[in-house]
Protein backbone atom coordinates (compact mmCIF):
# COMPACT_ATOMS: atom_id res chain seq x y z
CA UNK A 1 0.00 0.00 0.00
CA UNK A 2 1.42 3.05 -0.90
CA UNK A 3 1.11 6.81 0.84
CA UNK A 4 -1.93 8.11 -1.14
CA UNK A 5 -3.70 4.42 -0.78
CA UNK A 6 -3.00 4.72 3.52
CA UNK A 7 -3.95 8.30 3.72
CA UNK A 8 -7.28 7.93 1.49
CA UNK A 9 -8.29 4.58 3.61
CA UNK A 10 -7.38 6.48 7.27
CA UNK A 11 -9.32 9.14 5.59
CA UNK A 12 -12.19 6.82 5.13
CA UNK A 13 -11.97 4.97 8.59
CA UNK A 14 -12.19 8.13 10.47
CA UNK A 15 -15.33 9.10 8.46
CA UNK A 16 -14.55 11.33 5.39
CA UNK A 17 -15.47 14.67 5.53
CA UNK A 18 -18.44 14.58 7.56
CA UNK A 19 -16.38 13.64 10.95
CA UNK A 20 -13.18 15.81 10.03
CA UNK A 21 -13.18 18.93 11.43
CA UNK A 22 -9.19 19.20 10.43
CA UNK A 23 -6.24 17.32 10.69
CA UNK A 24 -2.70 18.26 11.27
CA UNK A 25 0.71 15.89 12.03
CA UNK A 26 3.81 16.30 14.21
CA UNK A 27 6.94 14.31 14.48
CA UNK A 28 5.34 10.96 14.26
CA UNK A 29 1.61 10.90 14.49
CA UNK A 30 -1.53 12.05 12.35
CA UNK A 31 -3.48 14.34 14.58
CA UNK A 32 -7.06 14.02 13.55
CA UNK A 33 -9.63 16.12 15.07
CA UNK A 34 -13.08 14.43 14.49
CA UNK A 35 -17.01 15.04 15.21
CA UNK A 36 -17.71 12.04 16.37
CA UNK A 37 -15.60 9.57 17.75
CA UNK A 38 -18.15 6.78 17.63
CA UNK A 39 -17.68 6.84 13.73
CA UNK A 40 -13.94 6.30 13.69
CA UNK A 41 -13.33 2.53 13.29
CA UNK A 42 -10.03 1.90 15.47
CA UNK A 43 -9.58 -1.49 15.03
CA UNK A 44 -9.74 -1.38 11.05
CA UNK A 45 -7.36 2.04 11.15
CA UNK A 46 -4.86 0.28 13.38
CA UNK A 47 -4.71 -3.02 11.22
CA UNK A 48 -3.74 -0.35 8.38
CA UNK A 49 -0.35 -1.78 7.09
CA UNK A 50 2.13 1.08 8.30
CA UNK A 51 0.20 2.02 11.14
CA UNK A 52 1.67 1.64 14.42
CA UNK A 53 -0.95 2.45 16.75
CA UNK A 54 -4.01 5.08 17.69
CA UNK A 55 -5.41 6.59 20.17
CA UNK A 56 -7.41 9.65 21.36
CA UNK A 57 -6.36 12.87 23.31
CA UNK A 58 -7.98 15.79 24.01
CA UNK A 59 -9.92 15.70 21.39
CA UNK A 60 -7.68 14.60 18.65
CA UNK A 61 -7.61 11.10 17.05
CA UNK A 62 -3.86 10.34 16.56
CA UNK A 63 -2.59 7.90 14.34
CA UNK A 64 1.38 6.73 14.88
CA UNK A 65 3.03 6.39 11.72
CA UNK A 66 6.15 7.05 12.79
CA UNK A 67 8.81 9.75 11.74
CA UNK A 68 9.42 10.54 8.11
CA UNK A 69 5.72 8.30 6.69
CA UNK A 70 4.26 10.77 8.94
CA UNK A 71 4.85 13.68 6.65
CA UNK A 72 4.00 11.53 3.33
CA UNK A 73 0.70 10.43 4.62
CA UNK A 74 -0.06 13.83 5.44
CA UNK A 75 0.65 15.43 2.40
CA UNK A 76 -1.99 13.09 0.51
CA UNK A 77 -4.16 13.09 3.47
CA UNK A 78 -4.78 17.36 3.62
CA UNK A 79 -5.89 17.51 -0.26
CA UNK A 80 -8.56 14.81 0.80
CA UNK A 81 -9.62 17.32 3.22
CA UNK A 82 -9.52 20.61 0.82
CA UNK A 83 -11.59 18.52 -1.51
CA UNK A 84 -14.51 17.86 0.78
CA UNK A 85 -16.96 20.38 2.39
CA UNK A 86 -14.44 20.33 5.35
CA UNK A 87 -11.51 22.81 4.39
CA UNK A 88 -8.28 20.74 6.32
CA UNK A 89 -8.07 23.97 7.72
CA UNK A 90 -8.95 24.41 11.88
CA UNK A 91 -12.26 25.66 12.13
CA UNK A 92 -12.06 29.07 14.49
CA UNK A 93 -13.57 27.99 17.89
CA UNK A 94 -13.57 29.95 20.83
CA UNK A 95 -10.80 28.50 23.26
CA UNK A 96 -12.73 27.87 26.67
CA UNK A 97 -11.57 28.35 29.59
CA UNK A 98 -11.92 24.10 30.67
CA UNK A 99 -9.97 23.45 27.30
CA UNK A 100 -6.86 25.72 28.62
CA UNK A 101 -7.05 23.84 31.72
CA UNK A 102 -6.81 20.56 30.08
CA UNK A 103 -4.21 21.82 27.22
CA UNK A 104 -2.08 23.15 31.17
CA UNK A 105 -2.99 19.40 32.70
CA UNK A 106 -1.68 17.55 29.52
CA UNK A 107 1.92 19.65 29.41
CA UNK A 108 2.24 19.27 33.30
CA UNK A 109 0.76 16.33 34.69
CA UNK A 110 3.38 13.65 33.22
CA UNK A 111 6.31 15.94 34.99
CA UNK A 112 4.73 16.24 38.44
CA UNK A 113 6.04 13.05 39.62
CA UNK A 114 9.90 14.19 38.68
CA UNK A 115 9.43 17.38 40.22
CA UNK A 116 8.26 15.90 43.66
CA UNK A 117 10.84 13.37 43.55
CA UNK A 118 13.05 16.14 42.65
CA UNK A 119 12.37 18.31 45.34
CA UNK A 120 12.14 15.30 48.09
CA UNK A 121 15.56 14.56 47.21
CA UNK A 122 17.10 18.05 47.43
CA UNK A 123 15.33 18.74 50.89
CA UNK A 124 17.42 15.62 52.30
CA UNK A 125 20.50 16.07 50.89
CA UNK A 126 20.27 19.60 52.01
CA UNK A 127 19.27 18.17 55.62
CA UNK A 128 22.26 15.43 55.35
CA UNK A 129 24.91 17.50 54.63
CA UNK A 130 23.75 20.17 57.89
CA UNK A 131 26.38 20.57 60.11
CA UNK A 132 23.74 19.64 63.16
CA UNK A 133 22.61 16.24 61.23
CA UNK A 134 26.30 15.44 60.60
CA UNK A 135 27.05 16.06 64.21
CA UNK A 136 25.07 13.05 65.32
CA UNK A 137 27.35 11.00 63.21
CA UNK A 138 30.64 12.64 64.21
CA UNK A 139 31.01 14.00 60.80
CA UNK A 140 31.59 17.94 59.78
CA UNK A 141 30.76 19.01 56.18
CA UNK A 142 34.50 18.74 55.32
CA UNK A 143 34.04 14.64 55.80
CA UNK A 144 31.63 14.51 52.82
CA UNK A 145 32.81 13.21 49.42
CA UNK A 146 33.26 15.51 46.96
CA UNK A 147 32.34 12.72 44.83
CA UNK A 148 28.78 12.32 46.63
CA UNK A 149 27.91 15.97 46.31
CA UNK A 150 28.98 16.04 42.99
CA UNK A 151 26.45 13.44 42.18
CA UNK A 152 23.76 14.51 43.95
CA UNK A 153 24.34 17.68 42.30
CA UNK A 154 23.74 16.19 39.21
CA UNK A 155 21.02 13.93 40.14
CA UNK A 156 18.89 17.19 41.51
CA UNK A 157 19.91 19.60 39.03
CA UNK A 158 18.79 17.57 36.09
CA UNK A 159 15.54 17.39 36.11
CA UNK A 160 14.95 21.77 36.36
CA UNK A 161 18.02 21.98 33.15
CA UNK A 162 15.83 20.35 31.50
CA UNK A 163 13.17 22.31 31.75
CA UNK A 164 13.61 24.94 28.70
CA UNK A 165 14.46 21.83 26.47
CA UNK A 166 10.84 20.17 27.99
CA UNK A 167 8.95 23.55 26.94
CA UNK A 168 10.58 23.28 23.10
CA UNK A 169 9.24 19.47 22.58
CA UNK A 170 5.76 20.39 23.40
CA UNK A 171 5.34 22.16 21.14
CA UNK A 172 6.41 19.62 18.63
Amino acid sequence: MNDKELAKKIYDLVGGSKNIDSAMHCATRLRVMVRDKSKVKIKEIENLPKVKGSFFNAGQYQIILGTGLVDKVYDEFAPLLKGSSSSGEPTKKKFSFKQSIRVFGDVFVPIIPVLVATGLFIGLRGLLTQNAVLGLFGLTTQDVPTQLLKFTQILTGTAFSFFASLSLLVNI
